[in-house]
């Protein structure tokens, strides 16, 4: 099982009907960026404003077409509620992203940082965070109860907190600089972010190349990026991991990042191969330049005993099963592990019911190269393995493997990133609440592969119950990832775009795990740690992504449509399709 390569697939295992850009188109877009860069580098605040209002007006023009090529490529019902997921994970956190942007150089230009919209506050084990959502009057309506903080590393004062924001524009230097973002393949927004974030967070002029699975989408985003085309600041090519070797290794190119597979980022970084292996093995980089990179992981979702009611465990097996079926599992953050209380008389109820919902919920097309490979060796691995709904020519079944045991710690399905719609439960011995906590903290940190994303679902009277030993936050503390969601699916912090998207810090090049360097991050902290968010234990109206949720395709649409330009009536129209869902 070792041959399964850690999160996602190497870019030549994908083919794409866009031809590879040739080393002279190649060529000719490195030097036009480089042309461009210290023009980049010297534009100010307030003319970044202006970029950015042109980039939601672009972006909004081409969202109609995107998602109609997404949903032609996933094999994926125009009108049907999986619309929705295309929506939301494409124009939708592009949009925010960019109006979040805008507000942050908007109070750049008047004062020289972004407004940190909660308070800062240290802990009493000196930890300190940033209150970073809600951030808007919006925000509270339409996600009510949620917030979200930003945990500094350890060393930031609460007092410095604002000095470590917008440095880039704080130190504006004379010469710019370029940066090389490789996209990943499968979901449409992350490619765009990265190159906004290398654009306005980190002030580099970019050189995007599409992933071989999605280049589709990369005429669309010429379009939509053509403002910072037209300047130079941006060029969009193509191509597989022939074509991003050659840019990586470019004399021009500064800095590089990548949303991938730990294993293209150890075939950047030291090359391909035995000789690749042995300058690993020797901490021996072959490539000296600055490499960001978001790389997967084995995403865990720590479910805390308590007293569910029968509608809970419903909600509950909804949430999860969102979480793997969404995007038909080809998610970095996808649950791939349920750590449950062995002891907790509603574990067994709490799996019928995902074993219930997942029999109902229609297989996908399997459109990422390698799944069924994959998924066949996490099979030859777990002839127990449960299947739910047909496989045929290119559909895979859900997968679930329970009940597995926690003392089997080189398991695939916990040193292995599936990315497929497979997942797996193990059960941990425990006393209670505060005695379940630190155990699956330690399960989470020490067996499980990857340090991105974990979530926590609890019960209030659980949260009750741990904070009289104060086992909440310290389980929050001691989560080595870079994102911790309370309730809601972890991935709400790639959406908030306020919030940072990226591995745990510390990982050195010759262990990299889920990478180095956050993106999203729109208040633009260069000393985060990790970002914690909270929610109800239950919501409503269901949240957009529910695989429950019957409204999603006219959700969608209108979700970001609002980020585009936020207004009273569109809120309205909002709430109205929210509530059939």
């Amino acid at each position: 099982m070792t041959a399964i390569a850690h999160g996602i697939p190497r870019h030549s295992e994908a083919r794409s009907l866009i031809p590879a850009s040739s080393r002279e188109e190649m060529d000719a877009a490195v030097g036009a960026v480089a042309a461009a860069r210290d023009t980049w580098a010297a534009v100010t605040p307030a003319e970044r404003v202006r970029f950015l209002g042109r980039l939601l007006e672009d972006f909004s023009s081409v969202a109609d077409r995107w998602v109609a090529a997404s949903l032609e490529a996933k094999g994926i019902a125009p009108g049907s509620p999986v619309e929705g997921e295309e929506w939301i994970a494409g124009p939708f956190c592009v949009l925010r992203n960019i109006r979040l942007l805008r507000e942050a150089l908007s109070d750049v230009a008047r004062g020289g940082t972004p407004r940190i919209p909660g308070p800062i506050w240290t802990d009493g084990h000196g930890r300190v965070a940033a209150g970073v959502f809600p951030a808007s009057v919006w925000d509270r309506l339409f996600y009510s109860g949620v917030t979200a903080e930003i945990w500094m590393q350890p060393g930031v004062a609460a007092q410095a907190v604002s000095g470590t924001q917008a440095e880039a524009y704080a130190d504006r230097k004379r010469h710019g600089t370029m940066c090389v973002v490789l996209g990943a393949g499968n979901v449409s927004s992350i490619g765009p972010l990265d190159a906004l974030y290398k654009l306005f967070v980190e002030n580099h002029a970019v050189v995007y190349k599409t992933h071989p699975v999605n280049a589709y989408l990369g005429p669309l985003l010429g379009e939509a990026f053509r403002c910072l085309v037209e300047i130079g600041a941006l060029r969009i090519v193509y191509g597989g991991a022939a074509e991003g070797a050659y840019l990586c290794q470019h004399a021009l190119v500064d800095e590089i990042h990548i949303t991938g597979s730990d294993k293209t980022y150890e075939a950047i970084v030291f090359g391909p191969g035995d000789e690749g292996d042995r300058r690993k093995a020797e901490r021996r980089p072959l490539l000296g330049k600055r490499v960001t990179a978001e790389l997967g992981n084995v995403s865990p979702v720590i479910v805390v005993p308590g007293p569910w009611s029968a509608s809970d465990f419903r909600y509950q097996a909804a949430n999860l099963v969102s979480m793997l079926t969404n995007n038909a599992g080809f998610n970095c953050n996808a649950t791939r592990v349920i750590v449950t209380d062995g002891g907790w008389p509603g574990r067994q109820q709490l799996m019928d019911e995902i074993r219930a919902l997942l029999s109902r919920v229609p297989t996908r097309k399997a459109y990422y190269p390698g799944a069924a490979a994959r998924a066949a060796e996490f099979a030859a691995a777990h002839s127990e393995a449960e299947r739910f709904g047909a496989a045929s020519e290119g559909v895979l079944p859900w997968t679930l493997v329970a009940g597995m045991t926690a003392r089997k710690s080189a398991d695939p399905c916990y040193t292995t990133e599936a990315f497929c719609g497979l997942f797996a439960e193990t059960a941990l011995e425990s006393s209670g609440v505060a005695d379940f906590l630190p155990r699956a903290v330690e399960f989470c940190n020490e067996v499980l592969w990857g340090t991105l994303n974990a979530t926590i679902l609890i019960h209030p009277r659980s949260v009750e119950e741990a904070a009289r030993h104060g086992a909440l936050e310290q389980a929050i503390a001691d989560l080595r990832y870079g994102s911790v969601s309370i309730n809601h699916w972890a991935a709400i912090a790639f959406a908030l775009g306020v919030t940072t998207w990226g591995a745990f810090p510390g990982h050195p090049a010759h262990d990299i795990q889920s990478g180095t360097g956050v993106v999203h991050n729109t208040l633009m902290f260069s000393r985060p740690e990790k970002s914690v968010v909270r929610a109800p234990f239950r919501v409503w109206p269901t949240p957009p992504w529910f695989v429950t949720n019957r409204a999603a395709a006219k959700l969608g649409p209108k979700l970001a449509g609002f980020e585009a330009a936020p207004s009273a009536p569109k809120a309205l129209g909002i709430f109205a399709a929210a509530v059939r869902g």
